[in-house]
Order: structure tokens, then C-alpha cells, then sequence
């Protein structure tokens, strides 16, 4: 569901239901003008010295540590980020540029082959504009994540952000234009689902990365598929966070929580089916409740808030739906389970207990603040249940025997596996999924060949 209204898309507090702003929808006048000016700047950047594309990156990271707290506060106003989180999300943003600054180049150097006196090899060209269809939950970390590496790669970038947090996507337009990247390199529209379709199927868009929903994903790679475009999707998960019996339970409730209630538990790769080994399920639980229970709930602006509201009003509806309906197929309420008085849209930190397959906590993706406990005979059925999902996005294993877990890892159908930690992303290894959770990488080497024609150049081919 979308939080727009026909008048344009609606920007509001979800801490307190006020509304923002209102930013009116680009026609088909204001779409072309977009795409005019990233094909003209296309054949210019992708001309650029790589030198310099790494260099303006370097100036972008500077930006947006300059900007950081209006960055900052204007994802806490939107989307209900805690501040603090927010921050973090600035600095981690800058980092990415930083880092991809250093190290890209030379992953988009000229690679060598198995043909004799280095006369073919493989190089990486740039491919054209990326439309880039984004969700609200990190607006600074999910768009400068695909942003970055594609720029790099000599590609500019369409951005279409979430109705909801359109204030973003204007700030960060503005901070990179500030920070000297050429007009037209990247730019933000604001079209419906019909702006994206005829931006997807225009001859100036080279290829599309969404990140979202599975029911947004199927469509935008069914129109991508029908134009011959390629499509890199980040969608849902229904992440497995496992513990066995030998593992450090007080390390593994603290890795637990912060990977299941992080961004108040709005995050596609996170830990929302908690799959315990029966011998320490009852000691996890209650080390879990309590650790839960001293999360502070509250206005996102408090520095010591950890879970703040949820994003939209009708998520916090869909996810009271889905709990009710996990009660009412057996799940055992052990905390919250409800959505909290007064304004904006808060939702109290919720436990679900003797979760099994047949239920919704299970099957769906729950996006809010709400863990899902499940108990496992054995590591073999835990890797049972962590599969028996439509989802593969990454899964985390805690054990004190690290070959245990690593031959676990071997068998976990999805695109990431974290050992005595939590999921999370991270420039220097590349995340996506499997099965309904996507297909394509973002992030490290592969994320930036993502968004390139990879050409062989053979020399002397006779």
C-alpha cells in the first residue's frame, strides 16, 4: 500500500501523524526532463577519468558528513528513525563512499585471463542510467549503497524513492549535486507506478534496481524482463537466527535483539525467526523477554529511544493483522502484541512463542517489532526450519563449534550466512538473496560489476 494521495505523494511524522509535505508528482513533461539530462550526462561521465569519478566520491563522503545532522533529522522526521540510528546511518553512508573511493578502481581495472601474454581480458564498461526504485527504511543507506558504486562505474542514477520520504531523496540530491557531482549524474523524480513503467520501458534507462517487496519486485522485473533490461531485486526475508545448544546465550540475546529490533525492526535482513535448539530454548527465552523488555520505546528525537514508531499507519495495521493471526493459529504471546496508545504509530516491542511452520509469523515476513520463537530438536532441524521458507536472504548461526557451524552455513539456502554475530551489510562483502528474496548483489566487487557490460577485449585474435 502506498502512503500517497492523487495530489501527490505525502510526506508525515509517523511519531506524531503530522504531515510534512506534500510533493507533487512529476508529469510526463517533468519524467522526460530527467532523462534527457542523464543520457546527456552519461556521455560524459562514463568519459570521466575513473580517477576523478573516485575523487568525487571522496567529496561526497565529505558532503555528507558536513550535512549530517539535517540528513539525520530529516530520516527521523520521515520514517521514525531513532536519531541516534539515523546518525549512524549518515556515517555509514559516508564510509561506503570512502571506502568504494580507495578500493574501486582497481576492481574496475582491466582483469586478466587464461590467454596467453595478457591478450584478452575483461573489461568493465559502463552500461547507461540505472533506475533505482527504493524503500523508506534507510533512505540515505539503501539508495548511496546502489548509488555509489553504479556512479563509480561511470553510470548515472534515476532515483525513485518511497512516497513517504520524498524530503530525503531532495536533501540527498542536493548534497551530491553541492558536492560537485555534474548535473544529471544522479537525480530524484516522483512519478506513480505508471512514471516507473514508462521510465523502464524508455530506451535511455539501461537497466533497474529495486529494492522492496516482493508483490513491487514482480512487477518492475516483469516490465524489465519484457524490455530485455537486466534487474537486480533486494526484496523480503524471513531470516533464521539460530542458536544451538553450545552457544554463548547472553552474547547471542544481545546479537538477537539488536538484529531483530534494530530500526525498530523495519529491515528486510534481520532476524525474524529466532530458531532455538530445545536443550537451552526456555534459558534463550528468558534471557530474550527480559533483555526486550528494557528497550526503551518512544519519541525518535530522545537519543536514548532503541525502538521508535513504525513508518506508515497501514503497516502497523498489517502487522497487528499478521500477529493476531499467528495467535489465533497457536503462537504463544509472551510480550506486547499490541499497538500503543496515543499518537503516531507505535507498536509495542512483541514476542511470539511456540511459532511453528503452519502459522503467519512463520511463513511471512513480518516487518515491524515483533520476534518469532521457535524451537528445534536438533541443528539438523534447525536447518530444516530455516529453509522451510519462500525467502533466502541471510540467515546467522551461533555455536562454540565454528566447523559445526560452518557446514550448517554450507546448507542454508540464502545469500548470506553470519556465525556468532547478526545480519548486516557491509561494502566490503556483497549482500542479496534466493528464492522470493531476489536475485543480483549489491556491495563490494560484485555489486559494482553489477551495473557494468562486461566486454572481452582479445588482442591479435588470429
Amino acid at each position: 500500500m502506498s502512503n500517497a494521495v492523487n495530489d501527490g505523494a505525502l510526506s508525515r511524522n509517523p511519531a506524531t501523524g503530522e504531515e510534512l509535505a506534500r510533493y507533487p508528482y512529476d508529469d510526463a513533461a517533468a519524467l522526460e526532463k530527467a532523462l534527457v539530462r542523464s543520457q546527456r550526462a552519461f556521455t560524459q561521465w562514463r568519459t570521466t577519468p575513473l580517477s576523478e569519478r573516485a575523487a568525487q566520491l571522496t567529496r561526497i563522503a565529505q558532503a555528507l558528513r558536513q550535512q549530517a545532522e539535517s540528513l539525520a533529522q530529516m530520516m527521523t522526521r520521515e520514517m521514525g528513525k531513532p536519531i541516534v540510528q539515523a546518525r549512524a546511518e549518515v556515517e555509514k553512508s559516508a564510509s561506503l563512499c570512502d571506502w568504494y573511493a580507495e578500493h574501486g578502481p582497481a576492481m574496475l581495472a582491466p582483469q586478466a585471463t587464461q590467454v596467453p601474454d595478457n591478450k584478452a581480458v575483461v573489461a568493465y564498461r559502463p552500461l547507461g542510467t540505472v533506475l533505482a526504485v527504493m524503500p523508506w527504511n534507510f533512505p540515505l543507506w539503501q539508495v548511496l549503497r546502489g548509488a555509489v558504486p553504479a556512479i563509480l562505474g561511470g553510470n548515472p542514477y534515476l532515483l525513485k524513492h518511497a512516497p513517504n520520504v520524498m524530503g530525503s531523496a531532495k536533501l540527498i540530491e542536493k548534497v551530491l549535486l553541492d558536492a560537485g557531482l555534474p548535473d544529471g549524474v544522479f537525480s530524484a523524480i516522483n512519478v506513480t507506478n505508471d512514471g516507473v513503467s514508462a521510465a523502464i520501458a524508455d530506451a535511455r534507462i539501461a537497466t533497474v534496481a529495486v529494492t522492496g517487496s516482493v508483490r513491487a519486485g514482480q512487477a518492475i522485473a516483469e516490465q524489465a524482463g519484457r524490455a530485455l533490461k537486466k534487474s537486480v531485486l533486494e526484496l523480503g526475508g524471513a531470516d533464521a537466527f539460530i542458536v544451538l545448544n553450545d552457544a554463548d546465550l547472553d552474547e547471542a540475546v544481545k546479537a538477537a535483539v539488536v538484529g531483530r529490533f534494530q530500526n525498530s525492526g523495519q529491515v528486510c535482513i534481520a532476524a525474524k525467526r529466532i530458531i532455538v535448539e530445545a536443550g537451552v530454548a526456555a534459558t534463550f527465552e528468558a534471557k530474550f523477554i527480559a533483555a526486550v523488555q528494557a528497550l526503551k520505546v518512544g519519541d525518535p528525537q530522545d537519543e536514548e529511544t532503541y525502538i521508535g514508531p513504525m513508518a506508515r499507519a497501514d503497516l502497523r495495521d498489517e502487522l497487528h493483522a499478521q500477529v493476531q493471526a499467528s495467535l489465533a493459529e497457536g503462537a504463544r504471546l509472551v510480550l506486547g502484541g499490541e499497538k500503543l496508545p496515543g499518537p503516531g504509530n507505535y507498536y509495542a516491542p512483541t514476542v511470539l512463542a511456540d511459532v511453528t511452520p503452519a502459522m503467519t509469523a512463520f511463513r511471512q515476513e513480518l516487518f515491524g517489532p515483533v520476534a518469532s520463537l521457535i524451537v528445534a530438536r536438533d541443528a539438523e532441524h534447525a536447518v530444516e526450519l530455516a529453509n522451510d521458507s519462500d525467502f533466502g536472504l541471510g540467515g546467522t548461526i551461533w555455536s562454540a563449534d565454528e566447523s559445526t557451524a560452518l557446514e550448517m552455513a554450507a546448507r542454508l539456502e540464502t545469500g548470506g550466512v553470519f556465525i556468532n554475530g547478526y545480519t548486516a551489510s557491509d561494502p566490503r562483502v556483497p549482500i542479496g538473496g534466493v528464492k522470493k528474496s531476489g536475485y543480483g548483489r549489491e556491495l563490494s566487487s560484485f555489486g559494482l560489476h553489477e551495473f557494468c557490460n562486461v566486454q572481452t577485449v582479445w588482442r591479435d585474435r588470429r
